[in-house]
């Protein structure tokens, strides 16, 4: 199956649109540290009967800023890459995953499997476990598209039903795609699917579980069935020059595909990628905290939320310490959102109900974010999933929002919501406080006299823009 020598391919990443000021250092992110590196691999390894080379290791750092005073990657410096591992490819649409599996084994410890073919997985992939691992991705991964196989194969996280046909997960675990690196989520079948029937289990592409110090970079992420990117119970992560894309080529809308979202994790960096999907450009659900994001381009997106947040009852949510900087939003729902469910039992969707739950927002920034099109420019609400405004009222949100800034905002809003352009309506003002919004400049839509903004329940002293009474 063609096992051949692999050639260097120049590192990759996508450059996200400058957007303008450069501001003080923030309290909630720290100038990235020089010795934040990627670790080392061998140059060639006989492997197979055959001579392999490892690509070289690309340099990945948190840029310009960082988490706290960490790397955001490993952070010890590297751990030698001693093995080479190849993975031939069985082609006529056989299943791959078997020997993705036992590479990955064989190469556990300090080595680099290499995936230069175009490889099928019809069965799951589980890639936990691992420590000093690189996967080098310069082909193809698609995975098989039988719904009904995958609803009893996939793996399960009970937070809002998360299944995957593959998941990594490990210590010091990366993933390098060179720019042309690509994970097909063969996703159309899907869309359809969930068209016909909202409570299907649907794939999400790329599931980081209980990762320790990893890298994901140059992929090209493509067709997920659901979100594209999930990082749970994991640490010291960087996402770097990432491009998803993947629309619905029927009349059902590819729905759900969010290009991140974080849950339980800590110390993530996601930079330097563009993003075409159908959801939430990011989405820092539960328990995220010390998380930057930067220096993304989004289109079509819900733009970059908070949450949601209160949807379990008796659980308490926290995202804290979290700093986006230098983004372009284009033709989204949203450009920056907080989303928190109301205090009783809502429901958005068939799929998606909750509300009732508790926690904590704070220490949060939007900074440097340029708007073309968005339907809300900033939206808060803690009455995500009613529409019901009585019942809300009726029953608040007990979570609360604390020290969020939203500053140096430009670019145009659409004309869906003329001539308000963005929302700011906490539930009471007793679980709001310290909202600031400044340098925020949105000209009014065309036919419009002034741009207004809903506020309710907040300072409005903080706010730099035109309020009118919310609703």
């Amino acid at each position: 199956n063609g096992m051949h020598a692999v050639t260097a391919l120049a590192g990759a990443s996508v450059a996200a649109v400058a957007v303008g000021l450069l501001v003080a250092t923030p309290s909630t992110a720290s100038p990235a540290p020089a010795y934040c590196v990627t670790s080392t691999s061998t140059a060639s390894v006989t492997y197979g009967g055959a001579s392999y080379t490892a690509l070289p290791t690309p340099t990945v750092t948190p840029s310009p800023y960082s988490p706290g005073s960490g790397c955001g990657s490993q952070g010890s410096g590297g751990h030698p890459r001693t093995k080479v591992c190849h993975v031939a490819a069985l082609g006529d649409l056989q299943d791959d995953a078997p020997n993705i599996y036992a590479a990955a084994q064989e190469c556990n410890g300090g080595g680099t499997v290499i995936l230069d073919e175009d490889y099928y997985v019809r069965t799951p992939l589980d890639l936990r476990g691992l420590s000093h691992v690189d996967l080098q991705i310069t082909g193809n991964i698609s995975f098989w598209d039988n719904v009904t196989y995958w609803q009893s194969e996939m793996f399960f996280w009970t937070y809002q039903n998360a299944t995957s046909q593959w998941v990594v997960g490990g210590e010091d675990v990366n993933i390098y795609g060179y720019g042309v690196g690509i994970l097909d989520g063969r996703g159309q079948a899907w869309y359809d699917a969930y068209a016909a029937n909202a409570l299907i289990k649907r794939p999400i592409l790329l599931v980081l579980s209980a990762l320790n110090g990893g890298v994901v970079s140059g992929l090209n992420m493509r067709f997920s069935g659901q979100w594209y990117n999930f990082v749970a119970n994991s640490s010291n992560v960087i996402y770097d020059g990432i491009t998803i894309e993947g629309a619905s080529t029927s009349s059902h809308v590819a729905k759900n595909t969010d290009g991140w979202d974080t849950y339980r994790s800590d110390s993530v960096v996601i930079q330097n990628s563009v993003i075409n999907n159908g959801d939430d450009c990011v989405s820092f659900k539960p328990n995220s905290t010390n998380v930057v994001v930067q220096g993304l381009v989004c289109n079509g997106s819900h733009g970059i939320s908070v949450g949601s947040l209160g949807q379990y009852k008796l659980e308490y949510d926290v995202v804290e310490n979290i700093y986006v900087y230098n983004i372009s939003m284009s033709n989204a729902s949203d450009g920056a959102r907080i989303k928190v469910w109301p205090g009783l039992q809502s429901a958005l969707s068939t799929d998606l109900q909750g509300g009732g739950g508790s926690g904590h927002v704070r220490n949060v920034t939007y900074d440097t974010f340029y708007n073309y099109n968005n339907d809300y420019i900033i939206e808060l609400t803690q009455c995500y999933g009613q529409s019901n405004l009585t019942l809300c009222n009726e029953y608040p949100s007990s979570l609360t929002i604390s020290d969020v800034h939203f500053r140096n905002f430009w670019g145009t809003a659409s004309t869906k919501y003329k001539p308000v352009v963005g929302t700011l309506v906490c539930s009471s003002p007793t679980v709001c406080s310290d909202i600031y919004a400044t340098n925020i400049t949105i000209p009014a839509q065309t036919g419009a006299t002034a741009a207004e903004w809903r506020c309710t329940n907040v300072d409005e002293s903080n706010l730099e823009v035109n309020c009118v009474a919310g609703v």
